[in-house]
């Protein structure tokens, strides 16, 4: 395998693993909120997920995802772009994460008499973290390899000057269709033309001089 295949084999896979780990951490629990009220209320209990906390961790990783197709079809500067797009998704990835992590979950504010309190499951947004720096990698290494990478169909194209697959060689069958054909046109079959050619010998008003 040439080094141009393993770059780009490199650079997919970390599309594939970032965009599933942001994935996956975006539908867990981040963080649980206990809303203390006024007595005689009982306090009560919400559950955060990711999604809710960090919508950008759902969305970037779709596009990681998505990217790590794009960057297997595109060439050139289409290929840049969407490693432009990548590196811009594990931004967007970190940024979310260590946002929750610095300052916690944005929690609604609190009515007249209640208290909100939250406590934050730090595993998910640091796998977050985790999958934006993979991100990051990949969208670099796509922006600054990726033109000399081959493309997804270059196995499939033709090599100049390749010979043209031989001709099949006719057969009985083929040769008792082309006799039924002519029949169906109305013409000879036994005639040594070819079926469905006039004879040369005939006229236009298909007599014979």
């Amino acid at each position: 395998m040439t080094q141009g295949r393993r770059e780009l084999g490199a650079a997919v896979a970390g599309c594939a693993v970032a965009g599933g780990l942001a994935l996956s951490a975006g539908g867990q629990v981040w963080a649980t909120v206990t809303v203390t009220r006024t007595p005689p209320l009982p306090p009560v209990t919400e559950t955060l997920t990711g999604s809710a906390v960090a919508p950008l961790v759902t969305a970037s990783g779709l596009l990681l995802l998505a990217a790590a197709v794009a960057v297997l079809a595109v060439r050139g500067a289409g290929r840049i772009a969407v490693g432009v797009l990548v590196a811009l998704a594990g931004a967007a990835l970190g940024w979310s994460a260590l946002r929750v992590l610095v300052s916690g979950p944005d929690t609604v504010t609190a009515g007249p008499g209640e208290r909100r309190t939250a406590e934050l499951a730090a595993a998910w947004p640091v796998l977050v973290v985790v999958a934006a720096l993979v991100a990051l990698a990949a969208g670099l290494l796509v922006v600054v390899r990726g033109r000399r990478w081959p493309g997804m169909g270059r196995r499939y194209e033709r090599t100049p000057g390749a010979a043209a697959a031989p001709a099949r060689a006719r057969t009985d069958e083929d040769r008792a269709l082309d006799a039924w054909r002519a029949l169906d046109r109305g013409d000879d079959p036994t005639d040594d033309g070819t079926p469905g050619e006039p004879d040369p010998a005939t006229d236009r008003g298909g007599r014979r001089g």
